[in-house]
């Protein structure tokens, strides 16, 4: 049984292998993707076959077999424990996709983002950190690694640069929290307003660089496939989104940050993100807002964050008064409430109402004093 003393927290980290440790890498992604695929192909099978699942420790002695027989000998050449992984890996999708949290399990290619996980034996020294089968990599630790090491992952990017997250096991953190409360209410002309009257500006990072990532795309277009020259074009793309998604990342960390250790209750709304991305005039500047990040952020950062029912009309209703405005459009930047005549800046409006209401599930249910 878990510690519930005991937290997880994960540092990632730039490593540098050179030309020989990479061949060696791309043997242990090219094998792990390869277990992974055949592992979701035998699930499959088996299914259809049998109308019920394999078990997962079946599916890993099938494994142990495959690797001596004949023909598939070249599955030694990896490690053994970051093949077992991969098929963790498979079991955890599956659980995920069970419990409605993900789609179901898909091939992995070549082309896309490469992982590899390893559960021990990995050591640390200076600056260098030792995978089994690569050796021992040149790493940049640019912040201490506190608490026990417990598992390794390596990650190729679709830009080419590697990076090591180390999963590490702590005691629960008992830094002092923030104080007091804040509503976040969430919009595409200010990223974030909050009921303090705050409003935080939306950086739009993936419209600052359209004009670069359209002119990238045309010319990854024009080469032709295969050639050297498409590569080199592939790479300049691929690092140029990542520059993009870096951006983005750092800029939602930040700021999740700072909320976190300025206030300990933290309530916005549960919004349904993946619904909003539908409306094709809006899914570009949601997409780059980042809503979804900025809330998983929060959730693991703040001392308590509350989700707030995603129906509760936080934008028609009188923070003053309770009074409902059904006529209130989009485009009604201000409003002044009928009922106590109060003018109302609607964002602003909107995050305070989401700080007054009870979290999701209980919250919408207050009746209006009065609808238009």
């Amino acid at each position: 049984m878990a510690d519930s003393n005991k937290t997880h927290r994960a540092f990632r980290y730039r490593i540098y292998p050179n030309t020989e440790q990479q061949q060696v890498l791309a043997v242990q992604f090219g094998h792990a993707r390869f277990v992974y695929n055949w592992g979701l192909a035998t699930r499959k099978a088996y299914y259809h076959q049998h109308g019920t699942g394999i078990d997962h420790y079946a599916l890993k002695r099938q494994l142990t077999q495959l690797k001596h027989t004949p023909g598939f000998e070249w599955l030694g050449e990896a490690d053994s424990q970051v093949l077992q992984a991969k098929l963790d890996d498979l079991d955890r999708a599956y659980q995920n996709f069970f419990e409605k949290r993900a789609g179901y399990p898909r091939f992995k290619s070549r082309k896309g983002e490469q992982k590899i996980r390893y559960p021990q034996r990995f050591k640390f020294d200076g600056n260098r950190i030792y995978l089994p089968k690569v050796g021992w990599v040149k790493a940049v630790f640019h912040r201490p690694l506190t608490g026990t090491p417990k598992t390794v992952t390596v990650t190729k990017t679709k830009s080419g640069n590697y990076f090591v997250s180390v999963q590490c096991e702590m005691e629960t953190d008992s830094r002092p929290q923030g104080q007091g409360e804040i509503g976040i209410d969430l919009g595409l002309k200010h990223f974030a307003v909050l009921s303090s009257g705050e409003k935080i500006e939306s950086p739009q990072y993936l419209r600052q660089s359209e004009a670069k990532l359209k002119r990238l795309q045309r010319q990854l277009s024009r080469k032709q496939k295969g050639s050297a020259n498409r590569e080199k074009a592939r790479l300049k793309l691929a690092r140029q989104v990542e520059h993009v998604a870096n951006q983005r990342k750092d800029f939602l960390d930040k700021l999740s940050h700072d909320l976190a250790k300025q206030y300990h209750t933290i309530k916005i709304e549960n919004l349904n993100v993946c619904g909003m991305l539908k409306n094709h005039k809006l899914a570009k500047s949601i997409s780059d807002s980042g809503w979804g990040m900025f809330g998983r952020m929060l959730a693991y950062k703040a001392a308590d964050c509350q989700k707030i029912d995603r129906f509760y009309p936080s934008s028609k209703t009188c923070s003053v008064c309770g009074f409902r405005n059904k006529q209130l459009q989009l485009q009604h930047r201000f409003w002044r409430c009928p009922a106590c005549k109060t003018e109302h800046d609607r964002d602003i409006n909107a995050a305070i109402n989401i700080l007054n209401q009870p979290t999701a599930g209980a919250a919408g249910r207050q009746t209006p004093v009065e609808s238009v």
